[in-house]
Protein backbone atom coordinates (compact mmCIF):
# COMPACT_ATOMS: atom_id res chain seq x y z
CA UNK A 1 0.00 0.00 0.00
CA UNK A 2 0.99 3.48 -0.96
CA UNK A 3 2.51 5.41 1.65
CA UNK A 4 0.30 8.52 2.41
CA UNK A 5 0.88 12.15 3.68
CA UNK A 6 3.81 11.65 5.99
CA UNK A 7 4.70 14.92 6.08
CA UNK A 8 6.40 16.88 9.20
CA UNK A 9 8.22 19.89 8.54
CA UNK A 10 11.33 21.21 10.07
CA UNK A 11 12.58 23.96 11.21
CA UNK A 12 15.34 24.05 8.93
CA UNK A 13 12.95 23.74 6.04
CA UNK A 14 11.07 26.69 7.57
CA UNK A 15 14.74 28.64 7.35
CA UNK A 16 15.14 27.91 3.82
CA UNK A 17 11.90 28.95 2.52
CA UNK A 18 12.30 32.04 4.27
CA UNK A 19 15.61 32.62 2.46
CA UNK A 20 13.78 33.08 -0.66
CA UNK A 21 12.41 36.46 -1.22
CA UNK A 22 9.14 37.32 -3.10
CA UNK A 23 8.94 39.71 -6.56
CA UNK A 24 8.03 43.06 -6.49
CA UNK A 25 5.77 44.95 -8.03
CA UNK A 26 7.63 46.47 -11.34
CA UNK A 27 6.19 49.84 -10.29
CA UNK A 28 7.74 49.71 -6.98
CA UNK A 29 10.95 47.71 -7.97
CA UNK A 30 13.44 51.19 -7.63
CA UNK A 31 16.16 49.63 -9.72
CA UNK A 32 16.89 49.29 -13.62
CA UNK A 33 15.91 45.75 -14.06
CA UNK A 34 13.66 44.14 -16.14
CA UNK A 35 10.64 42.14 -15.46
CA UNK A 36 9.72 38.79 -17.46
CA UNK A 37 7.07 36.65 -17.23
CA UNK A 38 6.51 33.02 -16.98
CA UNK A 39 3.29 31.95 -19.30
CA UNK A 40 0.48 34.19 -19.63
CA UNK A 41 -2.15 32.92 -16.65
CA UNK A 42 0.57 33.65 -13.86
CA UNK A 43 2.69 30.63 -12.56
CA UNK A 44 3.07 31.53 -8.95
CA UNK A 45 5.20 30.18 -5.86
CA UNK A 46 8.58 29.21 -8.44
CA UNK A 47 11.90 30.36 -7.28
CA UNK A 48 14.21 31.46 -9.79
CA UNK A 49 17.97 32.61 -9.92
CA UNK A 50 19.73 34.41 -12.46
CA UNK A 51 23.55 35.85 -12.62
CA UNK A 52 22.13 38.62 -10.35
CA UNK A 53 19.04 38.17 -9.03
CA UNK A 54 16.94 35.57 -7.32
CA UNK A 55 13.05 35.42 -5.74
CA UNK A 56 9.95 33.51 -6.37
CA UNK A 57 7.14 34.04 -8.90
CA UNK A 58 4.63 36.18 -7.88
CA UNK A 59 0.69 35.81 -9.17
CA UNK A 60 1.05 37.00 -12.46
CA UNK A 61 3.99 34.72 -12.99
CA UNK A 62 6.71 37.50 -13.25
CA UNK A 63 10.72 37.37 -12.43
CA UNK A 64 13.78 39.90 -12.74
CA UNK A 65 16.49 40.17 -14.86
CA UNK A 66 18.80 41.77 -16.79
CA UNK A 67 19.02 40.93 -20.65
CA UNK A 68 21.57 38.00 -21.39
CA UNK A 69 21.32 36.39 -18.09
CA UNK A 70 20.03 32.84 -17.78
CA UNK A 71 16.99 31.50 -15.49
CA UNK A 72 17.22 28.49 -13.32
CA UNK A 73 13.88 27.81 -11.87
CA UNK A 74 12.85 25.28 -8.66
CA UNK A 75 9.92 24.27 -6.96
CA UNK A 76 11.40 24.85 -3.54
CA UNK A 77 14.34 22.27 -3.45
CA UNK A 78 13.52 20.15 -6.61
CA UNK A 79 15.78 22.09 -9.08
CA UNK A 80 13.72 22.03 -12.52
CA UNK A 81 16.06 23.39 -15.23
CA UNK A 82 18.81 26.10 -15.60
CA UNK A 83 20.36 27.70 -18.83
CA UNK A 84 16.92 29.18 -19.93
CA UNK A 85 17.62 32.91 -21.56
CA UNK A 86 15.45 35.67 -19.62
CA UNK A 87 13.07 37.14 -21.48
CA UNK A 88 9.89 39.47 -21.40
CA UNK A 89 7.91 35.77 -22.10
CA UNK A 90 9.22 32.44 -21.21
CA UNK A 91 6.64 29.16 -21.59
CA UNK A 92 7.73 25.65 -20.69
CA UNK A 93 8.26 25.19 -24.45
CA UNK A 94 11.67 27.65 -23.63
CA UNK A 95 12.88 25.38 -20.76
CA UNK A 96 14.44 22.32 -22.99
CA UNK A 97 17.53 22.90 -25.26
CA UNK A 98 15.41 20.84 -28.06
CA UNK A 99 12.31 22.25 -27.79
CA UNK A 100 13.71 25.65 -27.28
CA UNK A 101 15.80 25.33 -30.22
CA UNK A 102 13.28 23.16 -32.06
CA UNK A 103 10.87 26.68 -31.91
CA UNK A 104 13.46 29.11 -34.07
CA UNK A 105 12.68 27.31 -36.72
CA UNK A 106 9.24 28.55 -37.84
CA UNK A 107 6.57 26.71 -40.62
CA UNK A 108 4.49 28.00 -43.28
CA UNK A 109 0.53 28.14 -43.05
CA UNK A 110 -1.84 26.81 -45.87
CA UNK A 111 -1.74 30.95 -47.17
CA UNK A 112 2.16 30.26 -47.67
CA UNK A 113 3.24 32.80 -44.59
CA UNK A 114 5.48 31.86 -41.79
CA UNK A 115 3.74 30.99 -38.30
CA UNK A 116 5.24 29.97 -35.56
CA UNK A 117 2.10 28.59 -34.26
CA UNK A 118 2.77 25.11 -36.11
CA UNK A 119 6.09 24.67 -34.49
CA UNK A 120 4.71 25.23 -31.12
CA UNK A 121 2.10 22.46 -31.84
CA UNK A 122 4.95 20.40 -32.99
CA UNK A 123 6.96 20.95 -30.06
CA UNK A 124 4.09 19.96 -27.64
CA UNK A 125 4.84 16.21 -28.19
CA UNK A 126 7.81 15.85 -27.06
CA UNK A 127 7.79 13.72 -24.09
CA UNK A 128 10.33 15.47 -21.66
CA UNK A 129 8.01 18.65 -21.60
CA UNK A 130 4.69 16.66 -21.11
CA UNK A 131 6.36 14.91 -18.48
CA UNK A 132 7.14 18.37 -16.54
CA UNK A 133 4.07 20.41 -17.45
CA UNK A 134 1.60 17.15 -16.30
CA UNK A 135 3.86 17.39 -12.80
CA UNK A 136 3.67 20.71 -12.37
CA UNK A 137 0.03 21.24 -13.43
CA UNK A 138 -0.59 18.21 -10.79
CA UNK A 139 1.70 20.06 -7.66
CA UNK A 140 -1.73 23.32 -8.35
CA UNK A 141 -3.07 23.82 -5.53
CA UNK A 142 -6.99 23.08 -6.57
CA UNK A 143 -7.57 20.06 -8.91
CA UNK A 144 -7.57 20.96 -12.59
CA UNK A 145 -6.33 24.47 -14.32
CA UNK A 146 -9.11 26.34 -15.81
CA UNK A 147 -9.41 28.57 -18.63
CA UNK A 148 -8.11 32.05 -17.51
CA UNK A 149 -6.56 30.86 -14.35
CA UNK A 150 -2.46 29.90 -13.91
CA UNK A 151 -0.86 27.45 -11.73
CA UNK A 152 -0.90 28.37 -7.70
CA UNK A 153 2.16 27.03 -5.95
CA UNK A 154 1.46 26.98 -2.06
CA UNK A 155 4.01 26.93 0.32
CA UNK A 156 2.59 24.50 2.01
CA UNK A 157 2.65 22.24 -1.02
CA UNK A 158 6.46 23.48 -1.32
CA UNK A 159 7.17 22.61 2.53
CA UNK A 160 5.40 19.65 2.02
CA UNK A 161 7.11 18.19 -1.25
CA UNK A 162 10.77 19.81 0.33
CA UNK A 163 10.34 17.46 3.54
CA UNK A 164 9.28 14.22 1.18
CA UNK A 165 12.43 14.52 -1.11
CA UNK A 166 14.92 12.64 1.23
CA UNK A 167 12.68 9.81 0.92
CA UNK A 168 12.26 9.29 -2.49
CA UNK A 169 13.80 5.67 -4.20
CA UNK A 170 15.30 7.86 -7.30
CA UNK A 171 15.90 11.38 -8.49
CA UNK A 172 12.74 13.33 -10.25
CA UNK A 173 14.00 12.37 -13.88
CA UNK A 174 11.83 14.22 -16.72
CA UNK A 175 13.70 12.68 -19.49
CA UNK A 176 12.46 9.25 -18.65
CA UNK A 177 9.83 7.77 -20.87
CA UNK A 178 5.88 8.47 -19.97
CA UNK A 179 5.31 5.07 -18.91
CA UNK A 180 8.38 5.29 -16.52
CA UNK A 181 7.40 8.69 -15.33
CA UNK A 182 3.78 7.88 -14.79
CA UNK A 183 4.33 4.66 -13.30
CA UNK A 184 1.87 3.36 -10.36
CA UNK A 185 3.02 -0.73 -10.29
CA UNK A 186 5.30 -2.26 -9.46
CA UNK A 187 6.35 0.55 -7.39
CA UNK A 188 5.90 4.13 -7.69
CA UNK A 189 7.53 6.44 -9.57
CA UNK A 190 9.45 9.09 -8.26
CA UNK A 191 6.85 11.63 -9.38
CA UNK A 192 4.42 9.97 -7.78
CA UNK A 193 5.32 9.40 -4.57
CA UNK A 194 6.15 12.68 -4.49
CA UNK A 195 2.61 13.16 -5.22
CA UNK A 196 1.68 10.92 -2.58
CA UNK A 197 3.36 12.58 0.42
CA UNK A 198 1.94 15.85 -0.40
CA UNK A 199 -1.87 17.14 0.92
CA UNK A 200 -3.39 19.69 -1.04
CA UNK A 201 -5.93 21.07 1.82
CA UNK A 202 -5.54 22.56 4.81
CA UNK A 203 -3.15 21.08 7.70
CA UNK A 204 -6.28 20.03 9.98
CA UNK A 205 -8.66 18.32 7.14
CA UNK A 206 -9.12 14.37 7.40
CA UNK A 207 -7.97 14.12 4.29
CA UNK A 208 -4.58 14.89 5.33
CA UNK A 209 -4.41 12.36 8.40
CA UNK A 210 -2.76 8.67 8.00
CA UNK A 211 -5.73 6.37 6.71
CA UNK A 212 -6.69 3.77 9.17
CA UNK A 213 -4.79 0.26 8.36
CA UNK A 214 -6.67 -2.99 7.87
CA UNK A 215 -6.02 -4.02 11.00
CA UNK A 216 -7.74 -1.29 13.08
CA UNK A 217 -11.11 -1.92 9.92
CA UNK A 218 -11.06 -5.52 10.80
CA UNK A 219 -11.04 -4.68 14.58
CA UNK A 220 -14.00 -1.87 14.82
CA UNK A 221 -17.19 -2.92 15.75
CA UNK A 222 -20.31 -3.17 12.86
CA UNK A 223 -22.15 -0.38 12.97
CA UNK A 224 -25.70 -1.11 14.66
CA UNK A 225 -28.35 -0.97 12.33
CA UNK A 226 -30.91 0.66 14.64
CA UNK A 227 -29.66 4.61 14.22
CA UNK A 228 -30.57 4.36 18.20
CA UNK A 229 -28.04 2.08 19.55
CA UNK A 230 -25.09 3.42 17.46
CA UNK A 231 -22.27 5.79 19.69
CA UNK A 232 -21.43 8.95 18.13
CA UNK A 233 -18.02 8.40 20.25
CA UNK A 234 -17.27 5.07 18.62
CA UNK A 235 -15.65 4.71 15.33
CA UNK A 236 -17.56 1.64 13.41
CA UNK A 237 -15.77 -0.36 10.94
CA UNK A 238 -17.99 1.58 8.18
CA UNK A 239 -16.75 4.63 9.35
CA UNK A 240 -13.26 3.44 9.36
CA UNK A 241 -13.64 2.61 5.51
CA UNK A 242 -14.94 5.25 4.24
CA UNK A 243 -12.63 7.36 6.10
CA UNK A 244 -9.73 4.92 4.23
CA UNK A 245 -11.18 5.93 0.85
CA UNK A 246 -11.64 9.26 1.80
CA UNK A 247 -7.88 9.62 2.43
CA UNK A 248 -6.34 7.60 -0.14
CA UNK A 249 -8.88 9.29 -2.77
CA UNK A 250 -7.73 12.69 -2.47
CA UNK A 251 -3.72 11.56 -3.18
CA UNK A 252 -3.04 12.56 -6.57
CA UNK A 253 -1.34 10.92 -9.21
CA UNK A 254 0.31 11.87 -12.43
CA UNK A 255 -2.37 9.44 -14.12
CA UNK A 256 -4.88 12.33 -12.77
CA UNK A 257 -3.41 14.41 -15.53
CA UNK A 258 -2.99 13.45 -19.18
CA UNK A 259 -0.73 14.39 -21.93
CA UNK A 260 -4.06 15.91 -23.68
CA UNK A 261 -4.92 17.98 -20.70
CA UNK A 262 -0.95 19.25 -20.49
CA UNK A 263 -0.97 20.43 -24.67
CA UNK A 264 -4.37 22.27 -23.96
CA UNK A 265 -3.16 23.98 -21.10
CA UNK A 266 -0.13 24.86 -22.51
CA UNK A 267 -2.12 25.94 -25.98
CA UNK A 268 -3.79 28.44 -24.17
CA UNK A 269 -1.00 29.83 -22.83
CA UNK A 270 0.85 30.16 -26.15
CA UNK A 271 -2.03 31.42 -27.44
CA UNK A 272 -2.66 34.33 -24.75
CA UNK A 273 1.54 35.32 -25.44
CA UNK A 274 0.97 35.52 -28.83
CA UNK A 275 -2.76 37.98 -28.49
CA UNK A 276 -0.47 40.14 -26.14
CA UNK A 277 2.44 40.55 -28.10
CA UNK A 278 0.18 41.18 -31.47
CA UNK A 279 -2.14 43.30 -29.46
CA UNK A 280 1.41 46.27 -29.63
CA UNK A 281 1.57 46.39 -33.04
CA UNK A 282 -0.75 47.89 -35.62
CA UNK A 283 -0.88 49.24 -39.33
CA UNK A 284 -0.79 52.56 -40.28
CA UNK A 285 -4.00 51.92 -42.34
CA UNK A 286 -6.36 49.05 -41.93
CA UNK A 287 -8.75 50.29 -44.97
CA UNK A 288 -7.34 52.10 -48.37
CA UNK A 289 -9.29 52.49 -51.50
CA UNK A 290 -7.71 53.59 -55.12
CA UNK A 291 -10.03 53.92 -58.36
CA UNK A 292 -8.51 51.09 -60.48
CA UNK A 293 -6.70 53.46 -62.70
CA UNK A 294 -4.39 54.09 -59.82
CA UNK A 295 -1.22 52.12 -60.59
CA UNK A 296 1.13 54.26 -58.44
CA UNK A 297 3.28 51.98 -55.91
CA UNK A 298 1.60 52.71 -52.19
CA UNK A 299 2.94 51.95 -48.74
CA UNK A 300 1.57 50.47 -45.77
CA UNK A 301 3.93 50.58 -42.65
CA UNK A 302 3.59 48.50 -39.35
CA UNK A 303 3.63 50.42 -36.07
CA UNK A 304 4.13 49.50 -32.36
CA UNK A 305 2.47 51.13 -29.72
CA UNK A 306 4.86 53.57 -28.20
CA UNK A 307 7.18 53.41 -30.74
CA UNK A 308 10.50 51.63 -30.34
CA UNK A 309 10.05 49.46 -33.39
CA UNK A 310 12.19 47.04 -34.59
CA UNK A 311 11.74 43.58 -37.26
CA UNK A 312 13.94 40.72 -37.82
CA UNK A 313 11.77 39.52 -40.12
CA UNK A 314 8.63 40.40 -42.65
CA UNK A 315 7.06 39.19 -45.67
CA UNK A 316 3.52 39.74 -47.13
CA UNK A 317 1.26 38.05 -49.71
CA UNK A 318 -2.02 39.28 -51.40
CA UNK A 319 -5.05 37.66 -51.18
CA UNK A 320 -6.15 38.31 -55.12
CA UNK A 321 -3.11 39.11 -56.95
CA UNK A 322 -4.55 39.72 -59.90
CA UNK A 323 -6.26 42.77 -58.56
CA UNK A 324 -3.37 44.05 -55.82
CA UNK A 325 0.21 42.68 -56.32
CA UNK A 326 2.74 43.62 -53.52
CA UNK A 327 6.05 45.02 -55.25
CA UNK A 328 8.32 44.89 -52.35
CA UNK A 329 9.18 43.95 -48.30
CA UNK A 330 11.62 45.99 -46.15
CA UNK A 331 11.62 44.81 -42.54
CA UNK A 332 14.03 47.43 -41.56
CA UNK A 333 11.63 49.95 -42.73
CA UNK A 334 8.75 48.16 -41.61
CA UNK A 335 7.07 48.92 -44.91
CA UNK A 336 5.44 46.96 -47.77
CA UNK A 337 5.10 48.34 -50.97
CA UNK A 338 1.94 47.41 -53.45
CA UNK A 339 -0.31 48.26 -56.52
CA UNK A 340 -3.09 48.01 -57.73
CA UNK A 341 -2.19 45.48 -60.94
CA UNK A 342 -3.77 47.81 -64.14
CA UNK A 343 -7.78 49.17 -65.33
CA UNK A 344 -8.34 45.62 -66.93
CA UNK A 345 -7.34 43.40 -63.49
CA UNK A 346 -8.29 46.05 -60.80
CA UNK A 347 -12.14 46.61 -62.30
CA UNK A 348 -13.64 48.90 -60.27
CA UNK A 349 -15.89 47.43 -57.15
CA UNK A 350 -13.48 44.82 -56.18
CA UNK A 351 -11.24 44.36 -53.81
CA UNK A 352 -8.04 42.35 -51.68
CA UNK A 353 -6.56 41.99 -48.32
CA UNK A 354 -2.62 41.98 -47.93
CA UNK A 355 -1.26 39.75 -45.25
CA UNK A 356 1.74 40.83 -43.08
CA UNK A 357 3.51 38.68 -41.15
CA UNK A 358 6.44 39.52 -38.99
CA UNK A 359 8.64 38.92 -36.04
CA UNK A 360 9.57 41.18 -34.15
CA UNK A 361 13.01 41.40 -32.67
CA UNK A 362 14.18 39.04 -29.79
CA UNK A 363 11.06 36.85 -30.29
CA UNK A 364 10.71 33.43 -32.42
CA UNK A 365 6.76 34.55 -32.45
CA UNK A 366 5.08 35.73 -35.82
CA UNK A 367 2.56 38.56 -36.01
CA UNK A 368 -0.33 38.57 -38.60
CA UNK A 369 -1.71 41.36 -39.47
CA UNK A 370 -4.07 42.63 -42.62
CA UNK A 371 -4.84 45.71 -44.79
CA UNK A 372 -8.28 45.86 -46.58
CA UNK A 373 -7.41 47.62 -49.87
CA UNK A 374 -10.62 48.59 -51.94
CA UNK A 375 -10.78 48.95 -55.75
CA UNK A 376 -13.06 51.67 -56.98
Amino acid sequence: MRSVHRIRLSLALLGALAFTGCLDNESGSGDDTSTGRLNFNGFSGLSYQTASQAGTTNAAGEFRYYPGETLEFRVGDLPLISGVPAQQYITLLEFFEPTRTALQTPMADEEGLTTHTLTEQQVLENTTLMNLTRFLMLLNWSEGIPEGEGIELRTRVISQLNAALQDLTGPIDFTASEPEFTATTPTLSPANQLLAAICFYPEDDERCEEPPSQAEIDNAPPRPGDADERDPDVEYKEDLQAKKERIEGSVRSMEDTSTEDAQTYLTRELKGISTAVAKRYYLDDDVASYPATDTAIKQVAVRRIGGGLALAELEAISTRPQDIQVYSTDWQSAEVEYFVAGPVAGTSGRESELLLSFRPENTYRWVRKQLRVIIR
